[in-house]
């Protein structure tokens, strides 16, 4: 008889299939556990399945008082209250790396789109304008990717695929992390000296109580206007009224974002904006990335129901 696993998050019934070939699924579709199922049933459960950036407090432990894993969808796990998932000996597991190369494509993209106007200039064509001769001061020349500084705040796997590719545009490459790493970039000791010297500011750090609004309107003030901020990382590291305020009097000249303070929900000033660049959420949503993360979780699954360590353990 397969494993029972409470799907605690709101998932894409086509991403469940597999795990529904190997484990009998109790899915909340993002509801809170015990508006779906009877305390009976949650008592039974040992393993949760969730989205990394999804809350799950210890209140949402204490339903389970037989949980013994949590499982993410992805490499994040900001979501988690790591802190009671310990204290009640609860594992908690994630996808590292499983879907770097595709959130490292999706930061290029938006920093080619933003830096270059792509939305604008799509327009331009689209409107009639350009076939008409029509002037626009959206299609002035901008500044290339040959010798442009880029930083890269946060050099993990992301970090540091986003820093290889942008690397290949003839740029030089800084950055700025917890620790010295061993790439051929420069280190920059503060987020502030980082931000100071780039004219591109790519945010691939891990979201947490340490990186909350770690770039604020100081941060921006030192990019300049000149300066590109591009989010694939969480919402929460951008303070984001910060951030409409500077796009907003031009503090900085653009903003590529795939993430946000609140999803599914981008602020409408936000929308309004010409020099922003919006995506929603799809960093790792690639085929690649899918089954690369659902064999870390399903990997995580089995280990834990084998009673063994979890191999992708946060």
């Amino acid at each position: 008889m397969p494993e029972k696993v409470l799907i605690y998050s709101r998932f894409p019934k086509a991403q469940m299939v597999r795990f529904g070939e190997r484990f009998e699924l109790l899915d909340t579709a993002g509801k809170r556990p015990n508006d779906v199922f009877a305390p009976e049933q949650l008592s039974g459960i040992h393993a949760v399945l969730t989205a990394g950036g999804t809350p799950f407090s210890a209140e949402a432990m204490d339903l389970m008082p037989k949980l013994g894993a949590i499982v993410c969808y992805g490499t994040g796990y900001d979501g988690v209250d790591l802190a009671a998932a310990a204290k009640r000996g609860i594992a908690v597991g994630h996808s590292p790396g499983a879907n770097a190369a595709s959130v490292a494509d999706i930061a290029v993209t938006l920093m080619l789109a933003t830096t270059r106007r792509l939305l604008a200039a799509d327009d331009y064509v689209r409107s009639g304008n350009w076939s008409g001769l029509k002037p626009s001061p959206m299609m002035r020349p901008q500044a290339g990717m040959l010798g442009r500084k880029v930083g890269v705040y946060g050099m993990g796997e992301i970090g540091r695929k986003i820093a290889a590719r942008v690397a290949g545009f003839e740029t030089e490459v800084g950055y700025f992390s917890r620790s010295r790493h061993d790439v051929p970039y420069q280190y920059f000791p503060t987020l502030e000296a980082l931000a100071e010297w780039c004219s591109v500011l790519m945010i691939a750090v891990r979201a947490g109580a340490d990186t909350n609004h770690a770039v604020d309107a100081g941060i921006l003030k030192k990019l300049g206007k000149e300066g590109y901020v591009v989010n694939i990382s969480r919402g929460s590291v951008i303070d984001e009224p910060a951030l409409i305020a500077a796009l907003t009097d031009q503090t900085i000249a653009g903003a590529g974002l795939d993430v946000y303070a609140r999803e599914p929900h981008a602020p409408d000033a936000l929308t309004a904006l010409p020099n922003v660049v919006l995506s929603p959420h799809i960093g790792g949503h690639t085929l690649e990335s899918h089954v690369a993360m659902q064999n870390c979780v399903i990997e995580n699954l089995e280990a834990y129901f084998a009673g063994k360590a979890l191999p992708y353990a946060v």
